[in-house]
């Protein structure tokens, strides 16, 4: 009797695209979970209008996506954000990360800091438009309409 084949190995790199099932029965994107970057620029933030084709369209939230397979989130974070913004990741520091597990599947967001909050132009279609809004705006009804899961996470987020 012979062993069955081992699986191939997953390369480093591979797309993370597709939908995954948490621990909490929630569907989300991402294979190897995600990761968005929230750009702060004194008492402001820049969110990202979401295309009305994408999962929770219409929603304000920040640029992020799904994370290949082997990649770090803060690599993950600043690629989905110069693939879906003309943004300059580069000089922009890390000054903290929020990990949002749900068993199995976990979107990290991390925070950094822009020197000017300089107008950010939209790349790719899954973009309507970015802007920067006060802090003190997101999670109020005068603000803008969040995207459930960051809405969900900003009370948190907002204090890093």
């Amino acid at each position: 009797m012979t062993a069955a084949p081992l699986p191939e190995p997953i390369p480093t790199g591979s797309s993370g695209d597709g939908w995954q099932y948490c621990a909490q029965g929630h569907k989300h994107w991402g294979l190897y979970g995600a990761a968005g970057l929230l750009v702060r620029s004194g008492d402001l933030v820049l969110l990202q209008h979401r295309a009305l084709w994408s999962h929770h369209g219409g929603t304000w939230g920040i640029p992020g996506g799904a994370r290949h397979y082997g990649e770090s989130a803060e690599s993950a974070a600043r690629r989905e954000a110069a693939e879906e913004s003309e943004l300059d990741t580069g000089p922009l520091v890390e000054t903290a990360r929020f990990v949002d597990d749900h068993g199995g599947w976990s979107y990290t967001t991390v925070v950094v800091c822009a020197a000017a909050a300089l107008p950010v132009a939209i790349r790719g279609g899954e973009s309507v438009e970015f802007s920067w809004f006060p802090a003190a705006s997101l999670g109020t009804p005068e603000g803008p309409q969040l995207h459930p899961g960051f809405a969900a996470s900003w009370p948190r987020v907002s204090t890093l």
